[in-house]
């Protein structure tokens, strides 16, 4: 699944067919993704200007003048292809051929025709809803997330006071979006092995301390990724159509058995709530 570099480059991407754009047209190629299309959907988008195109957590937001946010989820294998002159590239799935094969929604901007947005998404896991203004923060989607990592909220305080009392590892409670949101298993696992804390240690024994320590460099880590345009792993691909770059400096994930970087022992993985984690057992403690 995409975590927050990757969907913060699709945002990026799509900023200039969708801000500040006026949807003209919508059309759906099937009635569902994960879940229905919400009611009169196309009706509801037809007509209306985006005026910001956002992110919370892996989630896309259109705040639509008429009064809705409309909320996009790429689940595992979501693209969005932009097509137009003038655009700035697209996310494959290419629709050559049968683009109804995958092509589920498309959307074109008026403005000088700006451009059609098809999304396509063959495992149907994504989805898209509407919640109006005010209910942002309150609807399914968002009630209870944590902060965002790259933000001002997310500090060390904040994440000592989120991971006391948890007995489960630090690694799970990473990827819980109640903890910190946008968090993924790429991510975790090379933030921990920077901050040098195994992802076996119980989240409750992490501590202000480490905290400190951990904070910055996951931030850090997120914005090199986001530089990179992401990871580029199975389905993902960047606005220009090619991979993201940041697999090509990863330190431990998918290279159990490999060197570590830091000490030269092999990096090993273990199995947590049914993801698989890479670490350096000598280096992480």
């Amino acid at each position: 699944m995409p975590e927050l570099p990757e969907v913060e480059t699709v945002r990026r991407g799509l900023v200039p067919a969708f801000e500040g754009a006026l949807i003209e047209k919508v059309t759906l190629f099937r009635p569902d993704l994960r879940f229905p299309f919400p009611n009169e959907f196309p009706a509801r988008l037809e007509g209306q200007r985006v005026d910001r195109l956002a992110r919370r957590g892996k989630y896309i937001i259109a705040d639509l003048t008429g009064g809705e946010h409309l909320i996009m989820h790429l689940g595992m294998s979501g693209r969005f292809t932009v097509l137009g002159q003038g655009t700035p590239g697209h996310y494959a799935h290419q629709v050559a051929g049968d683009q109804h094969v995958h092509a589920h929604f498309q959307t074109h901007t008026a403005d000088g025709g700006r451009a059609d947005v098809h999304y396509a998404d063959p495992r149907r896991f994504g989805f898209m809803d509407l919640v109006p203004q005010g209910a942002l923060e309150t609807c399914r989607h968002f009630a209870g997330m944590g902060p965002e990592p790259l933000s001002d909220d997310f500090h060390p305080e904040g994440l000592a006071e989120a991971l006391r009392g948890k007995r489960s590892p630090i690694k799970s409670a990473l990827l819980d979006q109640k903890v910190v949101a946008g968090l993924g298993n790429i991510y975790v696992c090379e933030a921990l092995f920077r901050a040098r804390i195994s992802p076996r240690r119980l989240a409750a024994n992490v501590g202000l301390k480490r905290c400190r320590t951990l904070v910055p460099i996951i931030k850090a880590v997120l914005m090199e990724a986001v530089v990179a345009g992401g990871s580029s792993l199975r389905d993902y691909a960047a606005a220009d159509g090619s991979m993201g770059m940041f697999q090509h400096h990863f330190d431990v994930y998918g290279r159990e058995g490999e060197p570590c970087m830091a000490c030269g022992g092999p990096v090993s993985r273990l199995v947590q709530s049914g993801r698989s984690t890479f670490f350096c057992g000598h280096c992480q403690r």
